[in-house]
């Protein structure tokens, strides 16, 4: 193993699971399930169309190779489907039903539709149905709890195919026959047995082998853990295995039955980390997280998992990254083991280094994207070899791969209704990852879903200041992804939250974020009014540089109201706020504005030299873009008041700077026009805590 956290070379990544053996058994329940395809279901018996795809259900306990078999049927009848086969598991390892909204959006994301954060379940529901209409596809529905996770979706077409796995019927859904299943025929589970067993111990005592599978129920998990006790063991007998398990006695399941023998055969250290792995979010498991629960090497970790791979005690996922999966059929035995042999106080310890050991690598992840700054260096450095990254395209793998897995994280994190201080740190690195390596945008609707976990526990728990900063980060989601009105409301939701929990930064930036999206409204009265208010309260504070700020967006909206003079007065405050402050960057932007506004108002010299003023600045600031874009300004002044010679120079220094095919940004607009809104915050830079800069 690296000893680095990762390096997957930009490999593309799949979630399947797969141990690459030909499937076993289960004949009679496949002819069965391909004769009900094609059966003539009650509506075309009654003369009409289908109006939505047919579903198939497989109900069986948990392992029982429902899932199995519901592969092999895709398998089989994949190729009267050419627009692919979509797969989505409806419950959690640890028995909670995942949310329709969650699988819909993740369906969307399967068919590259993309999905707006926030929006509601029936309308994920609706826009899936659409993307299906025109496609024949087969839809693999695994762990289904109940018929409405089923039924919210299926497709309105009946060129679609849905097969459902399930432990029982699922009412409430029409003309659904369940292919119920039981144990493996004797000679397929033989076969099971000997895979993992290995053959020889299996021919020379077939009856044995009969017999453990007797024993076993032909249950595919049981055997396949009958298979790796006998594989750690050379020389056990298979006679012996079975019977051992008969003097276990009937209590329980098969499953349970041979689960409590492997797992009392595991050495102490080994049986300690299989309980942990309970813990593990999402039932997904890596060796970071395995060696922060057990509180071992990441080396050792790695080993052990692999040995319990090849106990049967858990799935290797197919990843450029090892990775593993806590099958779901065994996580309540795990979970059973936890309570009756560790102590409440070493399980929350095992959970806190688990996340704190996330919060440290999303931290590395995050920072290798910082690389130009030498005091991020040194903090990359200070780091353990094992949480380093060697470059940003690993990091950006890491967390697209580990992604489930820490979004898992964070709903763990806030799992018993609390926002304690490493949950806070976890959804901050988690949020602040995700926008540095992909992007506010393409991150917006897991982004969407860490800020609605935390404002579900601020209102449960009653903490304004937590619900003000979720709405803040809500809030600024939705006015970057189009939905103005949305983000409105959040905002004065926020500003609220933010005066009921006396913290002024939060009602500040709500104040200024209401103004920024009247801005984008269109109701410029109204901007210019709460972007007032918020200057007030900044000044106020003695917030100098936010009130500098503040008089721009005050500019700006009389600017587009065409209230020049009054935007004049305000650019004039705002440059010199920034020239007080030292802010020189922010002085030549500020100079660049007041040079546009004096043009609309029909100063051309005045705007002239405000401009050549501007360059000045732009050039001590170190900024070349904003250089080009004011000489570009100074070429277009200088063309209106007569003077081609003198423009031409400085629209050649502008496209030197800007490139040939530069266009000018928005400091060299020739008229106010709109542009889109940009809230003050960003969803990454607001604390999960609180909104205040000093929490």
């Amino acid at each position: 193993m690296t000893d680095q956290v990762v390096d997957t070379g930009g490999v593309q990544v799949s979630a399947r699971t797969s141990d690459g053996n030909q499937f076993l058994g289960r004949t009679r329940e496949l002819k069965e399930l391909r004769a009900d395809i094609e059966r003539a279901g009650l509506d075309t018996l009654s003369g009409r169309k289908a109006p939505r795809a047919r579903v198939l259900l497989i109900a069986g306990r948990p392992g029982s190779g429902r899932t199995s078999l519901a592969e092999e049927l895709a398998r089989q009848v994949g190729d009267d489907y050419p627009d692919g086969v979509l797969r989505a598991r409806l419950t959690d390892p640890d028995g909670t039903p995942v949310p329709v909204e969650r699988t819909a959006r993740e369906l969307l994301g399967a068919l590259d539709r993309p999905t707006p954060p926030g929006a509601a379940e029936d309308d994920l529901t609706a826009a899936l149905r659409e993307a299906l209409a025109d496609r024949r596809v087969l839809l693999l529905l695994d762990d289904a709890a109940e018929a409405g996770q089923v039924d919210a979706l299926l497709p309105d077409t009946p060129e679609c195919l849905a097969v459902a796995v399930s432990g029982g019927p699922l009412t409430g859904i029409s003309d659904v026959r369940p292919c119920t299943l039981g144990g493996l025929d004797t000679k397929s589970a033989v076969e099971l047995l000997s895979r993992h067993a290995g053959s020889v111990r299996i021919t020379v005592d077939p009856r044995a082998a009969e017999g453990l599978v007797e024993v076993c129920q032909g249950q595919p998990a049981a055997l396949m853990l009958a298979g790796g006790w006998l594989a750690a063991r050379p020389k056990a007998a298979v006679a012996d295995l079975a019977k051992q398990l008969r003097a276990e006695g009937e209590e329980g399941s098969p499953l349970s039955r041979v689960f409590r023998l492997a797992y009392t055969g595991l050495p102490t250290p080994a049986a300690r980390i299989l309980r942990l792995l309970s813990l593990a979010p999402g039932g997904l498991v890596d060796p970071h997280t395995a060696s922060a629960l057990a509180g071992s090497s990441v080396d050792s970790a790695h080993t052990t998992l692999d040995d319990f791979v090849g106990l049967g005690m858990l799935h290797a996922v197919d990843s450029p990254l090892p990775q593993y999966e806590v099958p779901a059929c065994l996580h309540p035995l795990l979970k059973a083991l936890t309570e009756t042999q560790d102590r409440p106080g070493e399980l929350q310890l095992a959970r806190a280094r688990m996340l704190e050991r996330t919060v440290r690598l999303l931290q590395s992840c995050r920072a290798i994207t910082e690389t130009d700054s030498p005091e991020t260096r040194q903090k990359l450095l200070g780091m353990p070899r094992a949480l380093r990254f060697p470059n940003p395209r690993a990091a950006a793998d890491w967390l697209s791969i580990r992604g489930p897995a820490l979004l898992a994280s964070a709903r763990t994190a806030v799992a018993d209704g609390e926002l304690d201080t490493l949950a806070r740190r976890l959804m901050s690195q988690l949020v602040r990852a995700m926008v540095a390596h992909f992007g506010t945008q393409a991150a917006a609707p897991d982004l969407y879903d860490i800020h609605r976990l935390v404002l579900d526990v601020a209102e449960r728990r009653k903490l304004p200041r937590e619900k003000a900063a979720a709405l803040l980060n809500l809030g600024d989601i939705d006015a970057r992804t189009g939905r103005t009105r949305a983000a409105l409301v959040r905002f004065r939701a926020a500003l609220d939250a933010g005066r009921e929990g006396n913290d002024p930064y939060a009602a500040g930036r709500a104040m200024e974020s209401v103004g920024g999206a009247h801005l984008e409204l269109g109701d410029y009265d109204r901007a210019a009014d709460w972007f007032g208010r918020a200057l007030a309260q900044r000044l106020a504070r003695a917030e100098r540089a936010d009130a500098a700020r503040l008089y721009g967006r005050i500019a700006e909206a009389h600017t587009y109201a065409g209230r020049y003079g009054e935007a004049l007065r305000n650019w004039r405050a705002a440059v010199s706020g920034h020239r007080k402050n030292g802010d020189v960057a922010g002085h030549a932007r500020a100079l660049s504005e007041l040079a546009r506004v004096q043009e609309y108002a029909g100063r051309p010299e005045e705007s002239l030299r405000t401009c050549q003023e501007a360059v000045d600045c732009a050039r001590r600031a170190e900024d070349p873009r904003l250089q080009g874009a004011l000489y570009m300004r100074l070429a277009d002044t200088l063309d209106r008041l007569g003077d081609p010679a003198a423009a031409q120079l400085h629209r050649g220094a502008a496209e030197r700077m800007l490139g040939e095919e530069a266009e000018s940004p928005d400091v060299a607009g020739s008229g106010p026009e709109q542009e889109g809104f940009e809230p003050e915050g960003d969803p990454g830079a607001c604390e999960i805590r609180s909104a205040s800069p000093e929490d």
